[in-house]
């Protein structure tokens, strides 16, 4: 029988650490924040207090409760071996070093048994535990912003992980009201990697004059079905944060043309222009800012979607061929994970594979590029006319 973990600890009390903590401690564990830089774990329990007592007050959240979550997370500058943690999650910057360095000095301040797990968004799970003298415990909890409601967790064992580990993980993650998903530690692991088309090639529509940002997020948004369009999902998310792990994904990837970045991408992360949290990105957040309008041409929206969507879908079947994760778990992710309307491997059936298919191959054929490239296993499932489901 797997042992509950009791006591968590979370290291980074940025918006990600303390999202965690404040997940595990509503889930009745005893958590652990620490931050290096003075004050700020303190910080950020006070805001998070804040921000349960104003739920409390809309009725989203029972009396008293804001105080009960809070009081069981207990703000520190570093971790110290008389915490007896379980389990320590690390949510620190995207930086292979700093995360290695923060794996390593672990270890003489846990108990042998503690699972040490990565929050990394991109980063090789393999790496970061090779810092450690015990990296059979390290696994990645890759959470997604922000924590306490976004439900998908992606679950990633390293080569050197203990065969075990991952169903505890899972397990854990499920008993938080989290939707965790297995996934293969490559980079990007599902989502990040899924959804690299959705910025990817919208940015090469809008870099061939085809339409502008707004007709883009339109056409996404109403014929696609989409929550959010890719430009605005990039200024939310910070264009800095959204260059950075495309940028990461393709490296590792050994440059492969399906992930390469687009120059714009750098050019906003180079003028600061990050987005929502700059004031400016690929819209004007400035106040008064009058925002442009779409081109709702029906015809144009429904070329656009097609063309991005059907490398969504093509990198969803790749990822599935690959044995990234298996068909359920591809679909949970961009469900949960990003809010896709529906599973990429469930579109592909209601669009019908041959058409995923000839789109594809139709702009391969005009761009001779490779990242238009379809899946073996999209052409020979095509042409079995078999579905995914």
């Amino acid at each position: 029988m797997v042992r509950t973990p009791e006591i968590i600890g979370v290291i980074g009390a940025g918006a990600m650490g303390a999202g965690i903590a404040q997940v595990a401690a509503r889930a009745g564990h005893t958590v652990y924040l620490s931050d290096t830089r003075a004050g700020a774990a303190e910080k950020a329990v006070a805001s998070m207090l804040q921000s349960l007592k104003k739920l409390e007050e809309k009725g989203k959240l029972p009396g008293g409760k804001a105080a009960e979550i809070t009081a069981r997370i207990h703000p520190v500058e570093t971790m110290q071996a008389e915490f007896e943690l379980d389990w320590v999650i690390e949510a620190v910057v995207e930086d292979m070093t700093v995360k290695q360095q923060v794996f390593s000095g672990l270890e003489s301040v846990v108990k042998e048994d503690a699972v040490l797990a990565t929050n990394t968004s991109s980063l090789s799970v393999t790496a970061i535990a090779s810092a450690c003298r015990f990296p059979q415990r390290v696994v990645g909890l890759h959470f997604f912003n922000p924590a306490p409601l976004m439900p998908l967790v992606e679950v990633v064992p390293a080569l050197q992980t203990d065969a075990l580990l991952p169903e505890r993980c899972m397990q854990l993650m499920s008993s938080w009201g989290k939707v965790p998903v297995l996934a293969k530690d490559t980079p990007g692991f599902i989502v990040n990697r899924l959804a690299r088309p959705y910025y990817g090639e919208s940015l090469r529509i809008f870099e061939e004059g085809i339409a502008d940002f707004p007709t883009i997020d339109w056409a996404l948004k109403t014929v696609g079905g989409f929550r959010m369009g890719p430009f605005e999902l990039m200024d939310l998310i910070g264009n800095d944060v959204n260059y950075t792990v495309t940028e990461t994904v393709w490296t590792q990837f050994y440059f492969d043309p399906r992930y390469r970045p687009s120059l714009i991408q750098k050019q906003m992360r180079d003028a600061r222009r990050f987005g929502r949290k700059s004031g400016r990105g690929y819209y004007d957040y400035s106040e008064g800012a009058v925002q442009p309008a779409a081109a709702e041409n029906l015809e144009l929206g429904r070329s656009i979607t097609e063309r991005v969507v059907a490398m969504l879908i093509n990198e969803a079947v790749e990822a599935l061929y690959l044995k990234i994760a298996d068909r359920d778990a591809l679909d949970l992710a961009m469900t949960n994970g990003v809010n896709y309307p529906k599973g990429l491997l469930r579109w592909a059936d209601d669009w019908g594979l041959e058409k995923v298919l000839q789109q594809l191959e139709a702009l391969q054929a005009a761009y001779g590029d490779d990242r238009y490239r379809p899946s073996v296993l999209l052409r020979k499932m095509a042409a079995d006319k078999r579905n995914f489901y």
